[in-house]
């Protein structure tokens, strides 16, 4: 994956909220700072002293946001964003992928359980925990395993922010605080689009799995994971 906007901060860029019908979720006059193109901090937002009924961005194929009455705080303090209702509809995979223009990363393999979700399912993850392998995520694949998926970890919770540049798969997004807990989860993303999407809870983790899996297995926001090495 190609990045649009480096890192460094004489490159950063503030993007402004967009006021567009499929945008409508994104924060209300709130700015986010982009650092790359799949992993992207929410920066400067209300989220980072999230009211009692927070604002959540755009993360539904459907043309709809987020509720943005749906972020909810349960105990202890708990930052949870509801799932949307109804169910977006399906996202199609590319019809045309982009050449690879370099060799997979080797990325270590772990496990995650959703042990309060029925039949506790399981799925086995490339964990992205360094700067290229985040950068790089699931661009240019053109499958993904049944029970695979791609997880995101960083050092700290922070909202975070994903766009989907050169990925072909469309995906479930599901945004992971420290403790395990599922803040928020984004639904049949759609593929090769750099609109920026997130939820406004902290995360420490994004789980990235084939688009539908977390509603076909009974995955919702608020259940906790558990990470297995």
């Amino acid at each position: 994956m190609e990045h649009a906007i480096a890192r460094s901060r004489r490159h950063l860029r503030t993007a402004t909220v967009f006021f567009v019908p499929w945008t409508l979720g994104l924060l209300g006059a709130a700015s986010c700072e982009l650092a790359g193109p799949r992993h992207d901090p929410i920066e400067n937002t209300s989220s980072t002293t999230l009211p009692k009924v927070a604002e959540a961005s755009s993360g539904t194929a459907s043309g709809r946001g987020v509720d943005p009455a749906a972020a909810t705080r349960t105990a202890p303090d708990r930052c949870v964003v509801r799932r949307v209702e109804p169910p977006p509809p399906v996202a199609p995979a590319a019809a045309n992928c982009p050449p690879d223009p370099a060799a997979p990363l080797a990325l270590a393999i772990g496990r995650v359980r959703f042990a309060e979700a029925p039949a506790a399912p399981t799925v086995s993850v490339e964990r992205a925990v360094d700067d290229d392998a985040r950068t790089r995520g699931l661009m240019y694949r053109t499958e993904l395993g049944a029970d695979a998926g791609m997880l995101f970890s960083w050092n700290r919770e922070e909202p975070r922010s994903f766009w989907m540049l050169n990925t072909c798969i469309p995906l479930d997004m599901l945004f992971i605080a420290a403790d395990g807990t599922i803040v928020g989860i984004l639904e049949q993303v759609p593929t090769l689009n750099t609109l920026p999407r997130g939820v406004p809870c902290p995360a420490q983790h994004v789980l990235e799995l084939n688009a539908g899996w977390a509603r076909q297995h009974g995955v919702e926001p608020g259940q906790k994971v558990e990470f297995e090495t």
